[in-house]
């Protein structure tokens, strides 16, 4: 898909790799149109990308429709959606001060996942309605956010790495649907990116993640993960699969 041909619609982009996301996008051309949805309006953000902002609470089916419907209204057709809302949890399942709160667990899951599927189901029948943008029939492209914690999941990571595996789960079979009537699903997971999601950890708890990832030894940085998305718009023949992008980092 031709970036000139993107209508981007970027779930949780009000900061963070959302955000990153969008700033690239207008960096590689500025005719792209980018809609930037979030709990919170991001008036800056869309004054500088020239992008529009829509609230939009990814675990509420009326306020994402809602917020599709503006997108559609104001371009008339999603052809790229990036879903990049996520929270982070740290709790033991039984630590000392009690057991993992079920509230919590299903908090996590609730905006990960479920949102993540939200989102990519809303988009998807808008993009179903669509033409074909070129000779292989491509109607879209959907990127999730997934996590290395899906796989190398860590004490603490019981919630956010369930959910996080949930994404990484719901790729191929999405991809298997919807690519048969020209809609691509691909997922990035993510190593340790330094966006205000880490922001609270401490100077020696970076240094030691920073030595922990083989090279570059280096947190990764948000910019990294909307180069990744460019690349997966741009590229057709990248569907059903989940990209790491981590630099070599196998968390143990």
């Amino acid at each position: 898909m031709l970036l000139s041909q993107s209508n981007v619609v970027i779930v949780g982009g009000a900061s963070g790799m959302g955000a990153a996301t969008a700033r690239y996008l207008y960096e590689k051309n500025k005719q792209i149109k980018v809609a930037v949805l979030d709990l919170r309006e991001s008036e800056d953000l869309s004054e500088e990308v020239g992008a529009i902002s829509i609230v939009c609470d990814v675990t509420d089916e009326k306020s994402s429709q809602k917020a599709i419907d503006a997108v559609v209204e104001k371009w008339g057709s999603i052809t790229v959606c990036v879903n990049c809302a996520g929270v982070v949890s740290a709790s033991r399942i039984v630590g000392r001060e009690g057991i993992c709160s079920l509230a919590e667990f299903r908090r996590v899951i609730d905006i990960n996942l479920v949102g993540t599927f939200n989102l990519l189901r809303l988009c998807a029948a808008q993009m179903l309605k669509q033409e074909k943008l070129n000779e292989d029939g491509e109607r879209g492209v959907i990127i999730n956010t997934a996590s290395i914690a899906a796989y190398e999941g860590q004490v603490g990571q019981a919630a956010y790495s369930a959910s996080k595996g949930g994404v990484v789960a719901l790729t191929l079979p999405a991809a298997r649907e919807l690519g048969k009537r020209g809609v691509r699903v691909m997922t990035v997971a993510p190593g340790v990116i330094d966006t205000p999601m880490i922001e609270s950890i401490s100077d020696e708890t970076r240094v030691q993640l920073e030595k922990g990832i083989p090279f570059p030894s280096r947190l990764g940085e948000a910019t990294e993960y909307a180069r990744l998305v460019v690349e997966i718009i741009e590229n057709p023949y990248l569907n059903g699969s989940v990209i790491r992008l981590d630099g070599g980092l196998r968390m143990g």
